[in-house]
């Protein structure tokens, strides 16, 4: 007889095994006896919350409770490919508590509500609590099949769908095929484990992921400022993953579920310094930057490249799903512009873009609502993609190699057969192109038009190598007061405080040679009615112009030729 108390023991130690992954200890135990603080006055039977054994709902095995009956808001965006309407299956269960409209001690088999300690109905305020607005939720109750794969182009294979995270019988998406109402090991009740995303990437399948930094960055928190998960438990990137942007309830930014309902602060959690090493947040503090925070809720993944509203947000320029630490060679993108659209110098859609100057002509080309030029010139273009092409007279080498054979004045490594990104003249104020340890990129510059050194851009300021920093990054300052390009270059410098931006455009000009554009608040057509320059060949040419009161008529003047 003594197998009995070996037999009970033995049993004990298998329920208790089984309690601990399981709705016992988990706060979806509503008893008096239960672990959460959200529980019974009295009513100590466990799954009479959600269970009955005799006359339960017809919608779903032995369901004990009543549905809502409420209209939901379900959750859109111009990029899904799913369009779910009224929850339905288990997710229509789970919201018989979680919108927060019916009474959680409201069961069938009970003639009166099961009471609720401290005189609670309804599931208490928080992050539990959905309400009737599912649009900041991940979407529910539509099917996952291989029409909607193919369509999406960044799902899993809806077939491999067999483990915890599994469709329903109609093959739809519900809420437990994220969550295990009665095993909470995972935290959240989440049927897996998510660290690094685990879960979301059993269906997502996103471009470009697997080599992005948001997935491989093994960055903390330094603990200053906010925590930049506080709906996580988890303390790096890598581990976040998704989560580091995206939140899958009652998310601040419904169509994307972003953290946050700006696009900016969805960044700046961990791009201030506080998780990246260098605080992009600080940099749109400065005199000139790209005004992200100008917009809000204008950029769309599917906006037309080419001439959207005029706008910039982080993500015009960056993909969180793509960015990567890798180098490149100049005219190709670097990795932290992966994945992005950018638009050719034709004029059309890249996608992904190749060059960085696709991105650039993204906003700075064909873009109607571009707005004034900065300086007044003779030849007028706004559109940057223009003003590089190498049709053009002249042109700083950007789509390619410059025309002039002739740059005395270039700086090694620079030479006549030199490319250039726009960002060796557009960039950080204090980054390392600047000899500073800032972060790299336009994102802000103390120098108007976000430029990375100094560069005045009006006359009668005397020259020096402060001044017109820029330039002289490139072209050696001792070389131009030497006259070695240009017979008259100390003198119109230094003998009469003229900015080399009165003549030079430094994009490039249609039909002018060696950037000539005068700056019109300063040349007017000379006593001849003519506003010209006439190059000659090799470093000799003239001027029709009339500056600053000075009359100059190399057509009919000898003494004003070179």
């Amino acid at each position: 007889m003594k197998t009995a108390p070996l037999l009970l023991l033995s049993l004990w130690l298998l329920a208790s095994a089984a309690w601990a992954g399981s709705i016992v200890t988990t706060k979806h135990n509503l008893s008096v006896n239960g672990a959460g603080t959200v529980k019974a006055v009295t009513e100590s039977e466990i799954c009479i919350f959600c269970h009955t054994p005799h006359n339960g709902s017809r919608e779903a095995p032995l369901w004990n409770r009543f549905s809502s009956g409420q209209t939901y808001v379900p959750y859109s965006s111009s990029t899904a490919k799913a369009h779910p309407g009224q929850p339905t299956g288990d997710s229509k269960l789970c919201l018989s508590c979680h919108d927060g409209t019916v009474a959680l001690g409201m069961v069938r088999n009970r003639p009166a509500a099961i009471q609720i300690q401290g005189g609670l109905t309804t599931l208490p305020s928080g992050a539990t609590r959905l309400g009737t607005d599912l649009a900041d939720d991940h979407p529910v109750s539509f099917v996952f099949d291989a029409a909607l794969m193919a369509a999406d182009g960044q799902l899993q294979n809806p077939a491999t769908l067999t483990g915890a995270v599994r469709l329903d019988a109609s093959k739809q998406l519900q809420c437990t095929s994220c969550h295990d109402s009665h095993d909470n090991q995972f935290g959240k009740f989440l049927a897996v484990n998510n660290t690094a995303s685990a879960l979301c990437t059993t269906c997502h399948n996103r471009t470009y992921w697997s080599a992005s930094l948001h997935k491989t960055s093994t960055k903390t928190w330094n603990g200053a400022g906010t925590n930049p998960w506080p709906h996580t438990s988890l303390t790096t990137v890598q581990a976040n993953g998704c989560e580091n942007c995206h939140r899958p309830h009652s998310a601040g930014n419904k169509p994307r579920l972003l953290n946050f309902a700006g696009e900016e602060p969805n960044c700046y959690s961990c791009h201030n310094g506080n998780v990246a090493a260098k605080n992009i947040q600080a940099e749109f503090a400065k005199t000139s930057v790209h005004s992200v925070a100008a917009t809000t809720g204008v950029h769309d993944p599917t906006e037309d490249a080419v001439n959207p509203p005029r706008h910039v947000e982080c993500a015009d320029c960056h993909n969180p799903h793509a960015a990567k630490a890798q180098t490149a060679t100049v005219p190709a993108a670097s990795g932290d512009l992966a994945g992005v659209k950018g638009v050719s110098s034709a004029g059309t859609v890249v996608n992904p873009l190749v060059n960085q100057y696709e991105l650039c002509f993204r906003c700075h080309g064909d873009s109607t609502n571009r707005g004034p030029a900065r300086i007044a010139r003779q030849v007028v273009q706004t559109n940057s993609r223009l003003d590089f092409q190498s049709a053009n007279a002249s042109y700083h080498p950007v789509l390619a190699t410059g025309k002039n054979p002739n740059g005395p004045s270039l700086i090694a490594p620079w030479t006549t057969a030199s490319r250039m990104y726009c960002t060796d003249c557009h960039n950080n104020n204090q980054g390392p192109g600047a000899g500073g340890t800032g972060p790299k990129g336009p994102h802000g510059s103390a120098y108007v038009p976000l430029l990375e050194r100094r560069m005045e851009l009006t006359d009668n300021q005397t020259e020096s190598a402060a001044i017109y920093a820029l330039c002289y990054k490139c072209h050696s300052r001792t070389s131009i007061l030497a006259n070695q390009s240009f017979p008259f270059h100390n003198l119109h410098a230094v003998g009469g405080d003229v900015n080399c931006l009165s003549c030079h455009d430094p994009h490039g000009v249609s039909g002018k040679t060696h950037l000539i554009n005068f700056n019109t608040a300063y040349a007017t057509p000379a006593s001849n009615g003519q506003l010209r320059f006439v190059d000659l060949g090799t470093r000799s040419g003239f001027c029709d112009v009339m500056c600053h009161g000075k009359n100059h008529t190399g057509s009919t003047n000898p003494d004003f030729r070179y």
